[in-house]
């Protein structure tokens, strides 16, 4: 989707994109971003970037290890406004800064992050594979990314089950709740259209970052991808 539709679209919804969160995923997104900040802690980065931060809640939770510099970037303004406010509530400006940014042209010196994460993020870029490779220009050679996002699950069983729960009762929900009819509906369509498990992971290894993997979470309704930055002699073109 263009950039300018995907802001407008998340500036809508933002009044509602945290209770909705919680409510349709009964509370498992919380769980994955616990899951992500606890393999970020293996590495124990001091500066990082959160790209497509929305409201900041992978930012907030990444301050829970000790302290770290984290700077988030996205381009609604209205979810970075709603963001700013629960970081001030958390006392936790001294931590973290959100700014306006895009995700494809990030405002940023090369290799100045010791890590980069993403938080349901990556399926709005308009172009992926730029994005991709932005985040690892910022990144501090053998520093590391993490990618969390929803995938379809390769059980038959479970996938049947989601893909009804995904395509029937989650854009209804979203619909009522938000009023933006169609944001809740993009949602599933962005799940069903994007890269996942091994095209994920290429696409990473083209972008320049090696040890690519993915760990699937919750029967495989969201993966987290992680990779390490290559080292200046062997970054891509």
């Amino acid at each position: 989707m263009e950039k300018s539709k995907v802001s407008e679209m998340f500036n809508n919804i933002a009044p509602v994109y945290d209770f909705l969160n919680r409510t349709l995923s009964l509370g498992t997104d919380r769980i994955w971003r616990r899951k992500l900040r606890k393999m970020l802690d293996v590495y124990n980065p001091a500066v990082i970037l959160d790209v497509a931060t929305g409201t900041g809640d992978l930012a907030i939770e990444c301050t829970k290890s000790g302290k770290r510099k984290i700077t988030g970037v996205d381009i609604s303004e209205k979810m970075l406004e709603k963001g700013r406010k629960k970081i001030e509530k958390k006392d936790l400006a001294n931590c973290i800064d959100l700014r306006y940014g895009d995700s494809e042209n990030l405002e940023f010196e090369s290799n100045t992050f010791d890590a980069v994460i993403v938080g349901f993020g990556v399926r709005n870029f308009e172009n992926l594979e730029k994005g991709l490779k932005e985040m690892h220009r910022v990144t501090k050679p053998s520093g590391n990314v993490f990618i969390l996002d929803f995938s379809m699950p390769r059980n038959p069983v479970i996938r049947t089950l989601y893909r009804f729960y995904f395509f029937h009762i989650l854009p209804l929900a979203g619909k009522m709740a938000s009023g933006d009819k169609h944001a809740y509906k993009y949602l599933p369509e962005s799940v069903r259209h994007f890269p996942q498990y091994e095209q994920m992971t290429s696409l990473m290894t083209e972008a320049g970052f090696v040890n690519t993997r993915y760990k699937p979470l919750t029967f495989g309704i969201a993966v987290i991808y992680s990779g390490e930055a290559s080292c200046p002699a062997m970054q891509f073109n």
